[in-house]
């Protein structure tokens, strides 16, 4: 599984970072870390808009969101 720290940053960066993961690593689980709640919500919008499955899980304050691949779909990446 690949993983995207983005905690701490302000969007657009999340979102550029989960892009090129998308990219870089086709079919993969990837595993975004981000601290903000507009990044969380970005980032599942963006994802979910890609026909890709997100998985959120909340921890404290920071989120953890889990992009499942599904090589073969029209808009992966």
């Amino acid at each position: 599984m690949y993983e995207v720290d983005a905690r701490g940053l302000s969007c657009p960066e999340p979102l550029m970072l989960v892009s090129e993961a998308l990219k870089s690593h086709p079919g993969e689980q990837i595993k975004v870390l981000v601290s903000e709640p507009h990044s969380r919500t970005n980032v599942e919008k963006f994802v979910k808009n890609r026909g890709l499955t997100v998985l959120v899980k909340e921890t404290g304050s920071e989120f953890e969101l889990t992009i499942e691949g599904r090589p073969g779909h029209p808009n992966y990446p």
